[in-house]
């Protein structure tokens, strides 16, 4: 088997791995027929070579959506292409209300194996409308997790946890990855650690100037300024990428965190309730104090939010619980 020459190819070549694996699995999504295989030709081949199991499907996000969250209901699984990122706000309400809620409100778990693949970011002159960084719109739901491509995990593996984690996922996918090769800059170099890849440019020294965080989409941009740090000022440093992004186990980054002399967090959507917003006060309160204490965040439980209503106010911010916040601060 010769080794993918750009990440496109790899998850084509994952995807085609997936559904041979498994008879039950179906992918759905906008012209991902052949000979189109899709709006940036990742699912080229696949329906040639799996007619039953891979299907296009009208014009009709929240309605491709749906039908996977029935199949997931009936036993089967589902991988659905969003044929732009920007486009999955019309699905919006059968991720956040149904797909992410199904696993909890029917009286017993409920797996819900469907992952909507959604190609996102700029850099290709798409326009307002083809061209954003929805993550943040479902950064924080409960029951819903949010992967990134990105050129180091592997597509296949990445897809079969996301499909076997027994919640829906979403995983974003920077559409200027798909040409990138799969194997990172030779000068730098890369393990693993709990799902983060590090990459790492130095001098030989110990101690890294500077620690980067940014999830795949930035990950060639930020490869490419790293080499210039290195190569033309000295400057030796870190990029940890998460594979998932939500929910976020802060842990593994804190080692190379405390060894840096400055941690930049990077993403490319906006500011304000951000993904990145988060990741940074995580990493602050984690890493450094200050002479008050550091800053809290106070939110409601990462919970689907019950029926009964005294098990709902264990969820969600009550007056009591602002009251007892305040006191241990002030501890």
């Amino acid at each position: 088997m010769t080794t993918p020459r750009r990440v496109g190819d790899a998850l084509n070549a994952a995807l085609g791995t997936l559904l041979a694996e498994d008879p039950r699995l179906y992918l759905l999504g906008e012209d991902i027929a052949d000979p189109y295989g899709g709006a940036f030709g990742i699912t080229r081949g696949l329906s040639t070579r799996f007619p039953r199991q891979v299907l296009t499907t009208p014009i009709s996000e929240a309605g491709i959506v749906g039908v996977a969250n029935g199949l997931a209901l009936a036993g089967d699984k589902a991988i659905v292409e969003m044929m732009f990122a920007d486009f999955v706000a019309l699905a919006f309400d059968q991720i956040v209300n149904f797909a992410a809620k199904s696993t909890t409100m029917y009286g017993h778990p409920v797996p819900m194996p469907v992952v909507v693949r959604c190609p996102t970011g700029g850099n290709r002159g798409y326009g307002p409308t083809h061209s954003q960084s929805p993550q943040q719109h479902f950064i924080g739901v409960p029951g819903l997790d949010v992967y990134e491509l990105s050129p180091f995990h592997e597509p296949a593996p990445l897809l079969r946890a996301m499909l076997g984690g027994g919640r829906p996922a979403l995983l974003f996918e920077d559409k200027t990855l798909y040409t990138a090769p799969p194997r990172p800059d030779p000068l730098l170099a890369v393990s693993h650690t709990g799902g983060v890849a590090e990459v790492r440019v130095d001098d030989g020294s110990p101690a890294a100037d500077y620690l980067l965080v940014a999830p795949g989409g930035l990950a060639v941009r930020a490869m490419s300024a790293m080499r210039t740090l290195l190569l033309r000022y000295e400057l030796s440093g870190r990029l940890l990428v998460p594979a998932r992004l939500h929910p976020l186990d802060v842990d593994p980054l804190l080692p190379a965190a405390a060894a840096a002399r400055r941690v930049l967090v990077v993403e490319d959507g906006p500011s304000g309730a951000a993904w990145g917003t988060g990741v940074a006060y995580r990493l602050q309160r984690a890493l450094w104090g200050a002479p008050a204490g550091p800053v809290r965040l106070l939110q409601a439980a990462d919970r689907v939010i019950p029926t009964a209503a005294h098990l709902e106010r264990d969820v969600l911010v009550q007056a009591g619980t602002i009251v007892r916040a305040v006191l241990e601060g002030d501890r």
